[in-house]
């Protein structure tokens, strides 16, 4: 149970700076990612991906699933946030 626990927590925290660097390094000049529904989008996406793997694993299930999608769409809104507060500033 324990270990379960810290597998869904490591696997939603690497989802989370995974997507977080993945937008403010090559998403950054894409408007598309600002929208209020890009982090939806990813999030959905991210566990429908992880979903037949966390089926095969015995350790994990549906909720590392769940969590992995949350932290990407976390990360998708913090990195989207982050690029915005830099081109306001003019900083790019």
């Amino acid at each position: 149970m324990l270990i379960s626990m810290a597998i869904a927590i490591a696997v939603a925290a690497f989802g989370y700076l995974q997507a977080r660097s993945f937008v403010q390094g090559r998403l950054r000049f894409v408007d598309a990612v600002h929208h209020f529904a890009a982090p939806l989008i990813a999030g959905i996406a991210a566990m429908l991906i992880a979903t037949p793997v966390v089926w095969l694993l015995p350790l994990i299930g549906k909720g590392t699933a769940i969590l992995f999608g949350i932290g990407v769409a976390a990360g998708v809104s913090s990195g989207a946030r982050d690029v915005r507060k830099r081109i306001g500033s003019g900083t790019v």
